[in-house]
């Protein structure tokens, strides 16, 4: 036999920390897409010898940068 327990809360804490959670995820998005941009810019300034150096072509900074997260 299986117990099952539903647990609707409807109360004004609830609608806050809601509210506050997507606060939070949308920092925390904000936060990550300033740094890869920042190290974009780092890399854009370096010479294309500096680049090559680091087995980078200016093109493929870019790729590079969003890795993690995209397939380009």
């Amino acid at each position: 036999m299986a117990f099952i327990i539903e647990k609707y809360s409807t109360g004004i804490f609830d609608g806050i920390g809601a509210f506050f959670r997507g606060l939070g995820r949308g920092l925390t998005m904000a936060s990550a897409a300033n740094a890869r941009i920042a190290q974009m810019d780092r890399l854009n300034a370096k010479t294309d010898d500096e680049l090559a150096k680091l087995g980078l072509r200016r093109e493929d900074i870019v790729r590079h940068v969003f890795k993690d997260i995209l397939y380009i």
